[in-house]
């Protein structure tokens, strides 16, 4: 009679459920075994001893990483509360429970500075043991999970088997030094725009659509200085480089830098937080998030470049 049939199979081994529980979040079995502090070999076998007495694949191979199936989730979940057994016997029964963990956030360059760096601080102030790992990347939503816990990217995403939040508006617009200005002329209309230089992304590399869309709203322009960096279009244009389309929270740091425009070029982007349900049921993760969304509540006015 087979492992897996009904009456015979003998329940999973807690370490195995546990060492599930850490490819699952991570993506990777490199980074389970360095959590766990053991080998990526036994990271192997623990996964196969528990295919073998569930019956079946609890991961499959993704770009990148690794993937939970259907009975992946389902073996997940008693994973969950194996670990919740386990942190209730370390805990101070007369104090708050101590969370622990990596959190690793990808978020765009000006996110992850100016909104993320903070509240990650702060979280670290009140949870010390929370260690908080942030990436900077400017692309689209990924379609595997494998190699972070939260994400934030730029226009609604499209991921299936994924959770996705609206997080915060923000807004872009255009800004020039005042050296640029003297020597080039202040433009007064949309139209005069034409015969300025503009610092954007390189087009060729933009990867996001929302981004994208976001230089249609000025007219053709010569490009000057274009980079992958949004810290590169703030100190080109602070540079005198040409007039460049920036994040109002970011350009409005600097009284070097002068608005264009404002009432005829403005542009609404949106920051979404994507993240797997797995995921945000870890109690540090949840810490996390909600330090962020406080963060983006905060900044509110500033994101929407009213504060000036």
């Amino acid at each position: 009679m087979s492992a897996s049939s009904p009456g015979s199979a003998r329940p999973p081994s807690a370490d195995d459920l546990l060492v599930l529980l850490a490819v699952g979040r991570s993506g990777r079995f490199v980074t389970a075994a360095a959590e766990l502090g053991i080998n990526h070999t036994t990271i192997s076998r623990r996964i196969a001893a528990l295919e073998a007495t569930l019956g079946g694949r609890v991961l499959t191979r993704v770009t990148g990483g690794w993937e939970l199936t259907d009975l992946g989730r389902a073996a997940l979940t008693a994973a969950e509360a194996v670990e919740s057994a386990v942190r209730s016997l370390a805990a101070d029964p007369a104090g708050p429970p101590v969370l622990r963990g990596v959190v690793r956030i990808a978020a765009t360059d000006g996110f992850s500075a100016y909104v993320a760096a903070p509240a990650a601080a702060e979280v670290q102030r009140e949870h010390p043991e929370i260690q908080v790992e942030i990436v900077s990347t400017q692309r689209r939503a990924s379609q595997q999970r494998s190699s972070q816990d939260i994400e934030i990217v730029v226009g609604q995403p499209d991921v299936p088997r994924a959770r996705a939040e609206r997080l915060a508006d923000y807004c872009l617009g255009l800004y020039a030094a005042p050296d640029y200005l003297r020597r080039h002329g202040f433009p007064r209309t949309e139209a005069e725009l034409a015969r300025h230089s503009f610092v954007y992304f390189i087009d060729a590399m933009l990867q996001v659509k929302a981004l994208d869309l976001a230089a249609r709203f000025t007219p053709p322009m010569r490009e000057s200085v274009t980079s992958t960096n949004v810290f590169v279009h703030v100190e080109a244009t602070r540079a005198a480089a040409g007039i460049g389309l920036l994040p109002c929270f970011m350009a409005d740091r600097h009284p070097d830098l002068v608005r264009v425009l404002p009432d005829q070029v403005t542009v609404g982007l949106t920051y979404w937080m994507v993240a797997r349900a797995e995921t945000l049921r870890r109690p540090e993760v949840g810490v996390v998030l909600d330090g962020i969304r406080a963060r983006v509540d905060d900044l509110h006015d500033v994101l929407l470049g009213l504060d000036r």
